[in-house]
């Protein structure tokens, strides 16, 4: 990889830890555990649009170790890879069935998928399936939030210069 599309990549993770970061210290938008917008994944979602799966995927996994190591406990390491994989394979499909078209429902899916991932990894942690009670709450709010991030994604690859070519 050349050094100005490693560097390039290298504040893409700035920025996404960065957003994670400020997210975290906001008060919770509501009483749902979980309940995040997912700033974070508006770098994904960019980065997807414009470059590589590996490349959006590297800053993927760099965001989510670094969160892990600096604002988390060992098991947020867990739940994080569980959403982020999920989301990201979910957006990864369904941008490349629309082509990349319609940001808003590639974010939907991708918060679905985070939000799953991360229900089912509770589910096999805890061995109690009285954590699916959340889904019916947490499946609007993945495509409520899916959808802003989609939004801010669009917005931002419309009005923000281009990179390092892929």
């Amino acid at each position: 990889m050349e050094t100005k599309k490693l560097t390039f990549l290298a504040l893409c993770a700035t920025l996404s830890l960065a957003l994670y970061a400020a997210e975290s210290a906001l008060p919770p938008l509501a009483p749902i555990p979980g309940f995040k917008l997912g700033l974070s994944n508006i770098v994904t979602l960019l980065l997807l649009r414009r470059y590589r799966p590996r490349d959006a995927a590297l800053v993927l996994a760099v965001r989510i170790l670094l969160s892990a190591l600096l604002f988390g406990q060992p098991l947020s390491l867990l739940y994080s890879l569980a959403g982020g994989l999920a989301s990201f394979a979910a957006m990864c499909l369904s941008g490349s069935i629309l082509q990349k078209k319609l940001p808003l429902l590639i974010g939907a899916m991708g918060g679905l998928a985070h939000n799953g991932g991360q229900l089912l990894t509770a589910l096999a942690v805890t061995a109690t399936p009285g954590v699916l009670a959340y889904l019916p709450f947490l499946l609007p709010a993945g495509i409520l939030t899916g959808m802003f991030t989609g939004l801010c994604a669009w917005l931002a690859d419309r009005y923000l210069p281009r990179g390092p070519s892929s």
